[in-house]
């Protein structure tokens, strides 16, 4: 009944996504202070445990049960609640969108995705929002910012019926992650206690090579088949992720005058988020050009950043937000259906108006993730204090918050 060759990789696809959020969690971890590794790690964590059972009770029908098409969701916006509790999944049951793998499989898969979508944001606000509020904060986050969005661009909703293109998540998981973690930036404030440096580049090294690793499942993956296209946005991720990587390096290399390690990591995982809405409906040079691009705008976007003094501890709206965001643009120029049949071609194949609704949908899904993330943390503040007090975070939020250290 099913294909047993891509139900086994879309089962490995699965496990290199689910690989990425420990890996997400070195890579913060390394960021920032001795006193703070623990708890930034502990936030990706818990997201992989607490989504899960977000993701099963209520999670995938809102984002995968019924269609605008159909008139069996809700206004295009959000999936039914048919599913919750996986209730009618069974073993024989066929993915809807791709029949040829176990309806199980595709749940899991895009529950990998659930899960570090929004711990991706925890990077922007280390070191200064208390637990309690920071499970709240997932809660929210997810039902009314990443399951809607989900829905209306994957689950067949408004988005999708208007033709947006995102091939493995650079609207629904990069560009309103980081458009979040910006407000929560400036609802936060600033750090009263600022990391001097990153106390490990060596844990950041490694979370960075198992995010890259992980990232092949992300977006390889995201043709739920192995074929051509399967092929294709494997090479595109690694090109892209490698182009940026260099630029960054050479870039600041010329402006510091000295090569960074932490600067080509930091602009691999730009170019990998960049390349993530694109990876398999361009064609490979195409991806360098993305690559490139990437590894120039993220990096004057996190000099911006620094300029204004906005406290992103790291970086998670240069990298990810505008990365993503950028990610979405280019699509919409370099898009080419003849390497994706299921693409459409971009502007620079005459296609103004889908370059066009690319952007827009990239403005409009950005300011709702910004403004909705602002308000949520005023309501969360109302219910249980959102900031860290001073005297817990000149002590360590490892210690003062959870009671252990990383070293002793």
């Amino acid at each position: 009944m099913f294909d047993t060759g891509n139900t086994g990789f879309m089962l490995l696809a699965t496990s290199l996504v689910m690989l990425m959020t420990p890996g997400l969690a070195f890579f913060y971890g390394g960021l920032v202070g001795r006193k703070n590794v623990l708890a930034i790690m502990m936030q990706s964590f818990v997201s992989m445990g607490f989504t899960t059972v977000l993701w099963y009770v209520v999670g995938y029908s809102m984002c995968f049960s019924g269609t605008l098409g159909a008139h069996t969701d809700l206004g295009g916006i959000l999936g039914n609640f048919d599913l919750m509790f996986l209730h009618g999944v069974k073993v024989s049951t066929p993915s809807t969108l791709t029949p040829s793998i176990p309806l199980m499989v595709f749940i899991a898969y895009q529950m990998m995705f659930a899960i570090i979508t929004p711990a991706l944001i925890t990077g922007a606000f280390t070191n200064r929002v208390r637990f309690p509020a920071y499970l709240l904060f997932l809660t929210c986050w997810l039902l009314f910012v990443y399951f809607p969005f989900v829905h209306m661009v994957w689950g067949g909703g408004l988005l999708a019926s208007w033709g947006v293109q995102d091939f493995a998540g650079g609207i629904v998981v990069h560009a309103i992650a980081g458009f979040a973690a910006l407000a929560s930036v400036f609802y936060v404030g600033k750090r009263r206690v600022a990391d001097a440096q990153a106390h490990s580049i060596p844990l950041v090294a490694l979370g960075t090579g198992l995010l890259w690793f992980g990232w092949y499942g992300f977006n390889a993956g995201s043709q739920f088949k192995v074929d051509g296209v399967t092929a294709l946005a494997f090479l595109n991720t690694d090109v892209a992720a490698s182009f940026a990587g260099m630029t960054w390096l050479l870039l600041e290399w010329r402006i510091s005058k000295k090569p960074k390690f932490l600067g080509l990591l930091t602009g691999s995982v730009a170019g990998l988020a960049t390349i993530t809405p694109a990876a398999g409906y361009v064609t490979t040079t195409s991806a360098v050009i993305i690559g490139i691009s990437a590894g120039i705008i993220c990096y004057f976007a996190v000099q911006l950043k620094n300029k204004r003094g906005w406290d992103d501890a790291l970086d998670v709206w240069g990298v990810h937000g505008v990365g993503g965001c950028l990610g979405i643009l280019l699509l919409g120029v370099f898009a080419d259906n003849a390497v994706n049949a299921s693409g459409v071609n971009g502007l620079l194949l005459g296609n103004t108006s889908f370059f066009l609704l690319q952007a827009g949908v990239m403005v409009g899904a950005s300011l709702y993730a910004f403004l909705f993330t602002y308000g949520m943390l005023k309501v969360i503040n109302m219910i249980t204090p959102v900031k860290v007090g001073k005297e817990d975070e000149e002590r360590g939020v490892d210690e003062s918050l959870h009671g252990e250290v990383a070293y002793i």
